[in-house]
């Protein structure tokens, strides 16, 4: 209930649309049990006026530098000091820019730079400037730092348009904040992470495919990562950031996608299976463009590798090996069924025939199956679901020792 008691939270909000859910964040940073002070930016306060955040936290807050009765002890560094956590958000392309690069020309960064106190930032923005690679370049400076990125999440934006950059929610915020003050569960381990659909191509313009996008096992790496696993993640065909700090291997076809699992394999403590790879290829590729030729068309496919299979039956087989299961009916007997025959520890199944989750939707819900277990992770955005997910690997893995 009170999981951050005794917690003093610098609270930085930058000049986004996303600054309105601070004041929210405020709230549920002091029911969590912090004391909370808020420094804005002169661009935030075009957004939400410094009146409201004074209201919520019980402090005055702070924008500039050259507020005279402040400086004159050194307020900021008197700031920098009392903080146990810097926590900026929203922090927008702008913002991580200055962070990254040590700017002290504003009352927020200069704090970010005097204070010892471990940072973390909740990034919010359009779609297209969260993926575009100065932002990402960054951001990998800021987590090489040690910074802790919260989110961001995916939907609908203030733009109009829709995919990656939102804030996460409040409550994400708070209980990821609540994370960083215990030592990451995955400290020290090695996880691999397999995500996005395979594509077989059928002649230069045509392939087989599906209609997986990825984002539950970038989701999946991303949330290992911010555990404290050292990540690689081998991704299928999809066009999704990279999260921050982790190593990314690119393919396309299911061989390439095996080749590159299992030669990433020695000395990965956990595998986990989020690929939809093929189940068959065309056996052979033509090198130019098939033609109509008729009314119908006759296709010769070959089954494709098992990679949960291989991995879970190699010399070098991780202590954990979790498999995924889309599933569009009898889900529990499906997926135990995939789970004995492969030889996995763990399966994450999802019923992906509900149009709310599962393929290229942002939300899904899991249930997990082992041996003689189950564990059901309710509906909720892919952030929330990964996180859950490696929460109970976590446990496993320390159950072993």
């Amino acid at each position: 209930m009170h999981e951050l008691k005794g917690q003093r939270i610098l609270l930085g909000v930058s000049g986004g649309i996303a600054a309105y859910k601070a004041a929210d964040l405020v709230r549920r940073l002091q029911d969590a049990g912090a004391e909370v002070r808020v420094v804005m930016t002169d661009a935030a306060r075009h957004f939400v006026g410094t009146t409201t955040f004074q209201a919520l936290s019980g402090h005055p807050v702070r924008s500039s530098l050259w507020d005279e009765a402040a400086e004159a002890a050194m307020g900021h560094i008197e700031l920098a000091r009392w903080a146990t956590r810097v926590l900026v958000a929203p922090a927008t392309a702008n913002t991580l820019r200055r962070l990254a690069q040590g700017h002290a020309n504003d009352l927020l960064s200069t704090l970010c730079l005097a204070s010892e106190a471990p940072l973390l930032v909740a990034p919010a923005m359009n779609r297209v400037m969260w993926a575009h690679p100065a932002t990402q370049a960054n951001l990998a400076t800021l987590v090489a730092r040690g910074v802790q990125v919260i989110g961001p999440g995916s939907g609908g934006q203030a733009c109009g348009e829709v995919g990656e950059g939102r804030l996460s929610e409040p409550a994400d915020i708070v209980a990821a904040v609540a994370t960083s003050l215990r030592p990451p569960r995955l400290a020290g381990r090695r996880v691999l992470v397999s995500a996005g659909p395979t594509f077989e191509d059928i002649d230069p313009v045509r392939f087989l495919g599906n209609r997986s996008s990825g984002k539950m096992g970038f989701a999946v790496a991303d949330a290992a990562r911010r555990m404290g696993a050292d990540v690689t993640l081998v991704a299928g065909p999809v066009s999704l950031p990279t999260p921050p700090g982790v190593a990314r291997i690119d393919v396309r076809r299911a061989a390439q996608m095996r080749d590159a699992v299992l030669a990433a394999l020695p000395g990965q403590d956990v595998y986990i299976g989020a690929a939809a790879v093929a189940d068959y290829a065309p056996a052979e590729t033509l090198p130019q463009k098939l033609k109509k030729s008729g009314d119908s068309l006759t296709l010769t496919l070959v089954r494709t590798a098992d990679i949960l299979a291989d991995v879970a039956a190699h010399a070098a087989r991780p202590r954990l090996v979790v498999g995924f299961a889309a599933e569009t009916s009898d889900l529990e007997a499906y997926a135990r069924d995939k789970l004995h025959r492969k030889g996995l520890d763990l399966i994450a199944a999802n019923d992906v025939s509900r149009p709310d989750q599962g393929f290229e939707a942002d939300e899904n819900a899991l249930a997990v199956f082992w041996r003689d277990g189950r564990h059901d992770i309710g509906h909720g955005p892919k952030s929330r679901v990964a996180t859950e997910l490696l929460l109970l690997i976590a446990q496993r893995l320390e159950a072993m020792e």
